[in-house]
């Protein structure tokens, strides 16, 4: 069985997409889509930067989303479906489009807000994200209760085993950081982040943005998209809108996501966007899980490979 997934902030780069927009019409006309809905040439931003810009979340988010829908419109173009999607954070909003649950250009605008709820939630500087290695998820949680001193620092993310993510006010972090090394991390390192994503601190934002996806017509999905904030298949759009609301606020569950998918089947993982995060993140969790990633020709050709003997 086959599943996509879709990357979240973190994955861009200045350049991304450029060579297979170059080569493919599907796939520049879905940049070029993104460009006329969102009013501004998001495509150059992708393919020329500045670095700075583009890493601003408002900016981000789009970018990858609109990288990740055009790369998964080259491989639809080829007759190549998935049984399942997932993505990480931002990368659940690329496969709701994927699975029809979104319009694209509904997406589009809304993960742009989605960014600047984010950002505007926290002042930057003021919080603060950082990955600890090598320990378990319980401790990195147990390190965080006994930091925190009445400021808020709680795991964000659980990636894969022995790569956890937490976040929260920047000395709160700090503190966590420094007891999680005494319990016996093997390494804590900060995060190049603007805000800290993933916890209680941007409750501010999921309250704002619970209003524009309620909004929103919606479908249900075509195919199960696994929630981040669960790890649990939804099938409905109401289900599917209530997870994308909870999980600004709640822990990524990217290692249980991965897990569900290979309970139900999935034996093949496609990454479908700009760089190959998850396809390492899937490999640790699942040494024998076939994976391949599409972001640039050579790995496109990769990934058909692959799909073909699947």
């Amino acid at each position: 069985m086959i599943a996509f997934v879709f990357p979240g902030q973190g994955s861009q780069r200045a350049g991304m997409g450029k060579a297979l927009a170059a080569a493919h019409p599907v796939f520049r006309e879905a940049l070029e889509q993104a460009d006329d809905v969102l009013g501004e040439p998001l495509s150059r931003l992708c393919f020329e930067g500045p670095a700075e810009q583009l890493a601003l979340t408002e900016n981000t988010q789009p970018a990858v989303l609109a990288l990740s829908i055009a790369a998964h419109r080259l491989l639809a173009s080829r007759g190549h479906a998935p049984a399942m999607v997932a993505g990480h954070s931002l990368g659940e909003y690329s496969a709701h489009v994927a699975a029809g649950t979104l319009g694209f250009a509904d997406a589009l605008r809304t993960v742009r807000r989605r960014g600047a709820y984010m950002q505007e939630a926290v002042p930057v500087g003021e919080g603060a994200m950082a990955a600890v290695l090598e320990l378990e998820t319980e401790r990195v949680g147990q390190a965080c209760a006994e930091a925190a001193v009445g400021e808020v620092v709680s795991v964000a993310n659980i990636n894969a085993p022995g790569q956890v993510v937490i976040a929260g006010a920047q000395g709160a972090v700090a503190r966590a950081g420094k007891r999680a090394r005494e319990l016996g991390a093997r390494r804590v390192l900060p995060l190049d982040v603007s805000a800290p994503f993933h916890c209680a601190l941007m409750k501010p934002a999921e309250e704002r943005l619970a209003r524009d996806l309620r909004a929103l017509v919606v479908a249900d999905p075509a195919v199960p998209v696994v929630a981040n904030v669960d790890a649990e298949p939804k099938r409905r759009a109401a289900e599917a809108v209530d997870a994308l609301i909870r999980q600004v606020s709640a822990p990524v569950q990217w290692e249980a996501v991965v897990r569900r998918m290979a309970a139900d089947g999935v034996t093949t993982f496609i990454e479908i966007g700009p760089g190959k995060v998850l396809s390492r993140l899937i490999r640790q969790t699942l040494p024998t899980a076939r994976v391949a990633q599409v972001g640039d020709p050579r790995s496109l050709e990769a990934a058909q490979a692959l799909l073909a003997e699947s």
